[in-house]
């Protein structure tokens, strides 16, 4: 069945060919954030890579265009997109509602929710953190950031905020005890936890969220091949051979999202 779904993806890419044209020979600049592993981030020799980076590159090949990628500010990504700085954002990108207001999206291809990592030793539930006035980190920038932001001081919840460059940075200070706790999606806490002390503590309770490909509103014609391109991918063998290269985030063994 696969195998005849590839082959219609095909014909259908056959029939974009007018589609194909307008982007074909030419070079798209894709914004990432160098943090965000293991979807985007440098290697040991300062070259993009990653999940996303790797995937973007084979929707390049396969729709005829090129790619280059550049290293962006996380914070400051939104706009280099909105002034036409950078062509595109294929870098774990959330998609919210605030977000699809001044961008354009592709469809969707990953989920995350958020959880609350804290020290490997601690015997703290996510939701003593979360009510008990606690001092909780987050990336500087992210959606996640955003909603607990959003949510403090809602249906009981009372902690401070602290922000971080990166979700391992935030991670490292809930070790050495400047922060109870971290707030991270499940791909961000699936890296931390490999290299830093820290554990899943519980359901960070704010909602679960998308990745997919931020594109200006005005290009069109981008849009709709990275969408054909995703489309081919996820059909792809390369697609599940990605997934166990990076194996991107927490199990669903190890929480429970509707904690």
């Amino acid at each position: 069945m696969r195998k005849i779904l590839v082959s219609l993806l095909f014909f259908l890419l056959l029939a974009a060919s007018p589609l194909l044209a307008d982007v074909a020979g030419k070079t798209f600049v894709n914004g990432y954030g160098p943090y965000l592993p293991p979807f985007a981030y440098h290697d040991h020799h300062g070259v993009a890579t990653g999940f996303d980076i790797e995937a973007l590159n084979w929707i390049a090949n396969k729709m005829g265009f090129k790619v280059r990628h550049e290293a962006v500010e996380w914070t400051k990504i939104i706009d280099r997109l909105r002034e036409k700085k950078i062509d595109l954002i294929a870098s774990g990108l959330s998609v919210t509602p605030e977000r699809a207001n001044v961008i354009k999206f592709t469809r969707p291809y990953w989920q995350v929710y958020q959880l609350v990592l804290v020290r490997s030793d601690s015997t703290l539930s996510a939701a003593d953190i979360l009510t008990g006035g606690s001092k909780i980190g987050v990336m500087a920038g992210t959606s996640e950031a955003q909603a607990m932001e959003k949510a403090k001081n809602q249906n009981g919840r009372n902690y401070t905020l602290s922000t971080y460059a990166s979700a391992a940075l935030a991670a490292s200070d809930v070790v050495n005890g400047r922060i109870a706790a971290t707030v991270l999606n499940t791909v961000s806490a699936g890296e931390v936890i490999k290299h830093l002390a820290v554990k899943v503590a519980g359901s960070a309770g704010i909602p679960s969220e998308e990745y997919a490909y931020g594109v200006n509103p005005e290009n069109q014609e981008l849009l709709e091949a990275l969408n054909l391109g995703l489309e081919l991918l996820t059909q792809d063998p390369y697609w599940w051979t990605l997934q166990e290269k990076y194996s991107p985030g927490v199990s669903p063994e190890q929480y429970n999202p509707n904690q």
